[in-house]
């Protein structure tokens, strides 16, 4: 039979049954999924039922009344865990297995045969979530009587059903790209930290009570599995697979990938800075424009935000905030080269570490600790405003002297966070994942060091011996 002859949807699903039935024979698969569907939901239920104990003795109702849904969205995500470890055991067992080579032979397409792989990979663990959220519902309902509003219950069922699609996606792409499932299972750092990280936002929004944005979550999710998807098909290489015997570290390789995106073509540090500019900055315009779209959001969002959560209107009275800035002055050796150095340090810090979030989440968690001192911003000058104070007069002396630089700054860092977060999207033609990637830290290098790090030096300079002078000179007319 011709891979013509056979139509897409049979084939995916004939290799999901294979490796169905393979999971359902290997009791190390399914120990796991049967002790953590039938024992976990009795165990959150009996938490559920001593904290609502608890905090009722205190008159702290609504704490029980939070926690009762994040542990219903826990008991679904320990069972999908389940699914990252058979993913990630998808191709690279295989591989071991030496079952590899005949399964590539068949006349399957490259698609049914990832497909099939992610199909398997999610079932059996997504049906365990789901029956012990039931599980974990029924024991509510008989010890508390507590039962979750629909749309509630909903959201926790596509919340796990998109969270094992994007750890699912995301493990296939590892495994198709290793040749040990103990390399896979180290690299599985980079779906384990984004996750982990999700799923701590998630407590957050679900013990503040703001249950709709779990609806920009599930559609994030369903993004990042689509762009999971293409990546994985993209990558996806029957040659490789089968020609890839060990993954050997050659240092000089790496350093020479690195190298071609740091240097170029460019002869002389003229030379350098003439392709930066010409050509290392065009290429990143579409994610700069993300960038500046963000920031401007972050700071409409901290604006409203103000008048939701306003801060006493005393506290923008122009002596306590001159009693504030000379504190800073004396605390932080504001107007001293310490100072400088302090400043230009905390920022090159946040920034070091935004590039290591977002090179495990495609640039997002990036774009989203870049947005935060915006947003910050935003909100007191809400609060100015609310106070009625002259927001633009007072934050045009806090911050815009220095912001002239570092806005720039963190745009041109964001952007470039994100073109390495995305590098593995859309590889050259015969390049690998890996060298795309080093290629693309090495033009990160360059834009970083290039115009963000003497950027970022220039505006900790301004912050530090030019904005304290021209916030106080406007604070002493402010009445």
């Amino acid at each position: 039979m011709s891979s013509r002859e056979l139509s897409w949807l049979p084939g995916t699903l004939t290799v999901a049954r294979r490796e169905i039935r393979d999971q359902l024979r290997d009791w190390r698969i399914l120990t796991p999924i049967i002790l953590l569907t039938l024992f976990f939901p009795v165990l959150m239920n009996f938490t559920a039922n001593q904290a609502v104990q608890f905090v009722e003795r205190y008159g702290a109702d609504i704490i029980g009344d939070r926690l009762i849904p994040f542990l219903l969205m826990v008991v679904g995500f320990f069972p999908i865990s389940i699914s990252l470890v058979i993913a990630l055991e998808s191709f690279a067992g295989e591989r071991e297995r030496l079952s590899l080579e005949p399964l590539l032979a068949t006349p399957l397409t490259d698609g049914q045969l990832y497909f099939g792989k992610i199909i398997a990979s999610m079932l059996a663990p997504l049906g365990a979530a789901y029956l012990g959220i039931f599980v974990y519902l029924i024991g509510l309902f008989w010890r508390l009587g507590w039962q979750p509003p629909l749309p509630l219950l909903v959201q926790i069922l596509l919340l796990t059903t998109a969270q094992s699609i994007v750890m699912v996606t995301g493990a296939v792409v590892i495994s198709s790209q290793t040749t040990s499932v103990r390399a896979a299972n180290l690299l599985a750092s980079f779906i384990i930290v984004p996750v982990s990280q999700l799923i701590i936002g998630e407590s957050l929004i679900m013990f503040w009570g703001r249950y709709s944005v779990l609806w920009w979550i599930v559609a994030a999710l369903v993004l990042v599995a689509i762009v999971l998807v293409r990546m994985g098909l993209h990558l996806f290489n029957r040659e490789q697979l089968l020609g890839r015997d060990f993954d050997d570290f050659d240092l000089k390789w790496v350093k020479r990938s690195f190298w071609t995106g740091f240097r170029g073509r460019a002869e002389s540090i003229a030379g350098w800075y003439r392709e930066l500019l010409g050509e290392t900055l065009p290429q990143a315009r579409g994610s700069i424009l993300i960038m500046i779209l963000a920031l401007l959001v972050a700071y409409w969002v901290g604006y409203r935000a103000a008048s939701e959560f306003a801060l006493p209107s005393d506290l923008f009275r122009a002596d306590r905030l001159q009693g504030a800035l000379g504190n800073e002055l004396s605390s932080f050796g504001l107007l001293t080269a310490r100072g400088w150095l302090w400043v230009a340090w905390n920022n090159i810090r946040a920034l070091g570490l935004a590039s290591v979030l977002g090179a495990f989440t495609f640039g997002v968690a990036a774009v989203v600790l870049l947005m935060t001192p915006i947003g910050i911003v935003g909100y007191f000058a809400g609060n100015f405003a609310l106070a009625g104070g002259n927001a633009s007069r007072v934050l045009g002396g806090l911050v815009l002297p220095h912001a002239l630089l570092e806005v720039p700054a963190a745009i041109l860092a964001g952007a470039a966070i994100v073109q390495l977060g995305l590098a593995a999207l859309s590889l050259p033609k015969g390049s690998s994942l890996g060298a795309s990637w080093l290629e693309a830290l090495g033009k990160w290098a360059r834009l970083n060091l290039g115009l963000v790090l003497p950027l970022i030096l220039a505006a900790a300079a301004i912050e530090v011996f030019v904005t304290p002078r021209v916030a106080m000179a406007l604070l002493a007319g402010v009445p």
